[in-house]
């Protein structure tokens, strides 16, 4: 017959547990005696769990010899408490690993952790345009023209950078090394949109011949239709040519204005990801092979949003090998790899990288999905998050707020918003404001309700609309023929809407990204502007918890008495 210790011997030898014979133990077996080494214990007891302290002192007490006996006198003189204070491993022997708890530290690659610092305050660090070398006389004189004679922090300290990079021309950078990718995490309203848009023109004015070195990547039509307005500004009256592809004309249309007779009609190109997609595998003429400047806006969204397969289809065709031989193609491109005296002959047009974002995310995971080269990062928050104890998946990235917002909630019920919003306009006199809801059919909803009121000038912006109809409303309410824009966050990603004075968080954001690209088109370029976020009680303590972990300055609270919204608001 088995006995109990017979069982436990054979599970043990069945497991493969190796045999190190340290302190071994005599334990009977039938009419044999078997050697059970210590570390064996061990592990039998944390294989076995709670039970596995028994089935040690079991082993080691044997049969019926005199060895026994002293066994089990030995086991029994422990007390319940001393024993549950025990660990699984026999007494006497070192448990290794030092399994003591100890904080868990946040460590980032060091281009994260040691930023390149941007002043915070823009009124007091403005710098003469002049003071930054390398732009030319018509570039400054064109700044000028637009009432520009300073630059913002974020400008100053970016501009030099991407100038610097491509100092050596665009095939090679200093020391015949590819140059450095740049990324920038500035607040917004903060000038990112200029920190690129000059330096790559200043650098294609010197091109000779037209080909496609610049591409500019935005997650949606307004975005890429700001963007291309900046560099169509400050392109004219130089030889530099700029396109977009972002479904604002046909696909026909597109493709004329990209190329003709095989000759290259642009050097610029602004473009949203589905389209972009579109015109490299419908071969429309859009050539990518001398691609000198990826630029990416919105970095943070153009990854949280799944629009990855647009980058790995553009890094395809930008190392396509030419049409011709590849012994006849002198300047062939191949994909980077180590560096070596073989890979810098021959020269070859690198591709650098610039990432833009208000909430450029601190993940390392997330950021090599891009494939930045020895990336550089420019910062206006300087986080201490690499030497602070704290648990990374729990602890959330800070953002630099701007500095003219002033932030407020208002504790509030469901049925009484549509109240606020009147009191808000009719009562305290803010207006242009831009209100921003969780969905399109909360702003349609919304929309109707104070259409039918009367009293205001009201519109609604999201995807129900037309890109046309988009276009006039944000014009109408840029000229103040609007006094509240109800908007999905269509609107909430870097569209620079002039004379914003107030934003509204008519439906509160659920995340914090969302918070600060919402209040961001207040308080722009160093202006003072006004933030309220509605709260159900519900929400309050969340919603808090989680700005104040941001970075926020200072939320406030205000209060609307309830007769207030009772009396006529007309």
């Amino acid at each position: 017959m088995w006995t109990e210790k017979s069982k436990l011997l054979c599970i043990f030898n069945l497991l493969g547990i190796v045999m190190i014979g340290v302190t071994d133990v005599n334990v009977n077996h039938g009419d044999k005696k078997r050697v059970i080494p210590a570390l064996d214990l061990h592990c039998m007891s944390w294989i076995l769990g709670s039970s596995a302290e028994g089935v040690s002192g079991a082993l080691v007490s044997g049969g019926d010899g005199p060895e026994d006996t002293g066994g089990q006198e030995e086991a029994e003189k422990d007390s319940p408490e001393q024993n549950s204070q025990k660990t699984s491993a026999p007494t006497g022997f070192t448990v290794l690993g030092g399994f003591e708890s100890k904080p868990v530290h946040r460590v980032l690659p060091q281009w994260l952790a040691e930023p390149d610092v941007i002043h915070r305050d823009i009124k007091n660090n403005l710098v003469p345009i002049s003071n930054i070398s390398g732009i030319s006389a018509q570039l400054l004189k064109k700044l000028q023209n637009n009432g520009i004679l300073h630059f913002f922090p974020v400008q100053a300290e970016v501009i030099p950078a991407i100038l610097e990079s491509a100092q050596q021309g665009l095939l090679i950078g200093r020391g015949g090394y590819k140059p450095r990718d740049i990324c920038v995490s500035a607040p917004t309203g903060s000038g990112k949109t200029l920190s690129f848009v000059i330096p790559v023109i200043q650098v294609l004015m010197e091109r000779v011949v037209c080909e496609v070195r610049a591409l500019a990547v935005l997650p949606t039509k307004e975005l890429a239709q700001q963007v291309y307005k900046v560099f169509t500004s400050y392109a004219e009256g130089t030889t530099v040519k700029v396109v977009m592809l972002a479904g604002q004309k046909s696909f026909a249309a597109e493709q004329a204005s990209l190329s003709e007779h095989r000759r290259s009609l642009a050097d610029i190109v602004v473009a949203t990801p589905g389209r972009l997609v579109d015109h490299i595998n419908k071969n429309s003429g859009l050539c990518l092979e001398q691609l000198r400047f990826l630029i990416i806006d919105e970095a943070d969204r153009m990854i949280d949003s799944m629009h990855q397969s647009w980058l790995s289809q553009v890094v395809k065709v930008v190392y396509r090998s030419g049409s011709g031989s590849e012994t006849t193609s002198i300047f062939r491109r191949t994909e980077p790899a180590h560096i070596t005296a073989a890979s810098l002959s021959p020269p070859q047009v690198p591709l650098q990288k610039l990432l833009f974002s208000a909430t450029l995310t601190q993940n390392p995971e997330k950021l090599q999905q891009l494939g930045l080269h020895q990336p550089r990062l420019f910062s206006s928050v300087h986080s201490q998050s690499s030497t602070t104890a704290a648990a990374p998946t729990t602890k959330q990235d800070r953002f630099d707020f701007p500095q003219g917002l002033t932030e407020y909630y208002v504790p509030c019920t469901l049925s009484n918003k549509p109240l606020l919003i009147l009191h808000f306009i009719l009562r305290m006199k803010l207006s242009p404001v831009l209100c921003f809801t969780n969905s399109r059919e909360n702003a349609h909803r919304l929309y109707l309700l104070l259409e039918l009121f009367g009293g205001i000038q009201v519109a609604e912006f999201s995807s129900r609309l037309s890109p046309g109809e988009r276009k006039k409303t944000l014009k109408g309410f840029e000229q103040g023929k609007i006094q509240l824009l109800i908007s999905t966050d269509a609107a909430a990603r870097g569209i620079d809407i002039n004379g914003v004075k107030c934003v509204v968080n008519y439906d509160a954001p659920q995340y914090i990204r969302t918070y600060i690209h919402r209040v961001g088109r207040t308080a722009r370029a160093g202006k003072a502007g006004l933030a309220f976020t509605f709260l159900l009680s519900v929400q309050e303590k969340n919603f808090l918890q989680m700005v104040v972990e941001a970075g926020s300055p200072g939320i406030q609270k205000q209060m609307v008495k309830p007769e207030n919204l009772k009396k006529k608001l007309h």
